[in-house]
């Protein structure tokens, strides 16, 4: 389970600001560190820090880890699980700005092409249970916060801090999806629905 918070959405010019991550199989296993932005403050979107709630200058401290330091430690975490398979709501993004990370510091990357999305199993537990997902623009619009409320949590807070809070809610989200039970005890009071229980 992966998610980034980053100064952007195009992962050629925008930085990651902070990376979260866990292993599903062994949820108390965590990886969450911020990273220091190199790159000019002209780069930077305003409607990624209404999204994830930083400034500029904050994201430059040189308190934060290194880019280059913070990819390999998180690569060197990784490669002590068992399946690597990247898993998160939309994780084809936080993969992107990993591997161009990588590619930044002269790291092999060793994920692969497949992942597990959230997306893909909410649309599917609607078809299954014969409820057409949400549409918009005759294109599915399940969003994150939509799949959070669908598996009786509340959605992400706001505004997204930390990767690691992302990747706690995504990681809760799948073992609903999969166990029909919670994952983390800071999510037990949030009853499981009905439709998802083993």
């Amino acid at each position: 389970m992966v998610d980034v918070e980053t100064t952007g959405t195009d992962s050629s010019k925008h930085e990651i600001i902070n990376i979260g991550a866990l292993d599903f199989d062994n949820p108390a296993n965590l990886f969450y560190e911020d990273l220091r932005v190199l790159g000019p403050m002209e780069n930077d979107s305003p409607e990624a820090f209404e999204v994830n709630g930083y400034n500029s200058h904050e994201i430059r401290e040189p308190a934060r880890k290194h880019p280059d330091k913070a990819v390999r430690d998180f690569l060197e975490w990784a490669s002590k699980i068992h399946d690597i398979t990247p898993a998160g709501h939309n994780p084809g993004f936080d993969v992107d700005f990993l591997s161009a990370l990588a590619k930044r510091h002269n790291v092999e990357f060793h994920f692969g092409h497949r992942f597990n999305d959230l997306h893909g199993l909410c649309y599917s537990h609607y078809k299954r249970r014969g409820i057409l997902p949400p549409l918009k623009n005759r294109r599915t619009d399940i969003d994150s916060d939509k799949v959070m409320i669908y598996v009786g949590l509340p959605p992400e807070s706001k505004p997204h801090r930390s990767g690691l809070t992302g990747a706690k809610l995504e990681a809760e989200a799948f073992s609903r999806f999969f166990h029909g039970k919670p994952l983390f005890e800071e999510y037990k009071e949030c009853p499981v629905p009905d439709y998802l229980r083993v």
